[in-house]
This record gives C-alpha cells, structure tokens and sequence, in this order.
C-alpha cells in the first residue's frame, strides 16, 4: 500500500472569474497535484508547492520577468531549487505554478475541451516542470508527454497530444 505524500499545496487566487468558473479548483487542483507527485517521483519527505490563479494581465507580467516574453501564456512553473542545491530537512520547497484564466478558458473552447480537463492538463504540465521534466528537446518531450499523458489518464482527462495515442 501506498502511502499519499506528504505535500502543502497553497493556493492563491489573485485575478480571474476562477471562483465562478470553477466552484471546486481547490479539490482539483489538489488532486491533479498529488497525483502528478504520485505518478511521476517518489518524494523523500514533505514538500510543499504554491498554485497562483490569475489572469492574462498579471501572467504576461510574469512572462516578461522571467522569460523576457512580453505576452500572456496559460501556465508558467517556477521551480525552487536546483539539484545542486543543499536538503536542508524540512519541508521542501518545490516552486510555484501560475495559471492565466483567460487564456486558459480560450483554449478550452478552442481544444473542444471541458475547463477543468483543460486546467487539469495545465497543472500536470506546470508540476512536472516543477519536478525537473522538460520538452525543450525530442529527448526530453520523448518522456514527458507520455508521463503527461498517463496522469491525465488516471485523472480521467483525454490525451493532449492525439499524435502520441
């Protein structure tokens, strides 16, 4: 039997009609969590990650910052620490993910998606980044849609990348 890790997931909602749209992301928003962890690495001891929900405005903002990308896009990761890196034994930090809510609501009607199949796909995206996973190459992408595609299975969720099926 499997233990659920022990993670504190904190979730912020800064901008956006989220509450109106989505009466229950926090649940989802725990359950995608924990299940990408559960999923894809075997945690050493508690960790904690924020969710920040917000909106175009402050994600293209954010994007520009970081990414010196000056346009808003659907969901960014920070992750908090690199492997090098020290563990310091308390919980650890794993980074912040921030979703947009209007561009995450026009890809859902553009993708013939459900919001929350499309925000469900978004946090296993921002979590694995978060965990180390990338698709900047073939390589990379090689194992991270499929990983993609395996928690959105479990989750209940089509694939993202019918290519891949």
């Amino acid at each position: 039997m499997s233990l659920a890790p022990d993670i504190s997931i904190d979730i912020a909602v800064e901008a956006g009609d989220w509450v109106e749209t989505a009466a229950d992301y926090e649940a989802l928003c725990h359950r995608v969590l924990l299940t990408t962890i559960e999923t894809a690495i075997e945690l050493n001891g508690p960790a904690e990650v924020s969710v920040l929900l917000t909106d175009d405005a402050a994600i293209q903002v954010l994007n520009r910052d970081w990414r010196a990308k000056d346009k808003p896009t659907n969901v960014l990761s920070f992750p908090a620490r690199s492997d090098e890196d020290p563990v310091t034994g308390g919980p650890e930090m794993l980074g912040d993910i921030a979703v947009a809510f209007e561009t995450t609501v026009r890809e859902a009607v553009e993708q013939d998606k459900t919001f929350a199949d499309h925000l469900s796909h978004l946090l296993v995206h921002g979590m694995l980044h978060l965990l180390g996973f990338d698709h900047e190459t073939d390589a990379q992408a090689d194992e991270m849609e499929p990983l993609e595609i395996e928690i959105l299975a479990g989750l209940g969720v089509d694939s993202p990348y019918p290519d891949r099926n």
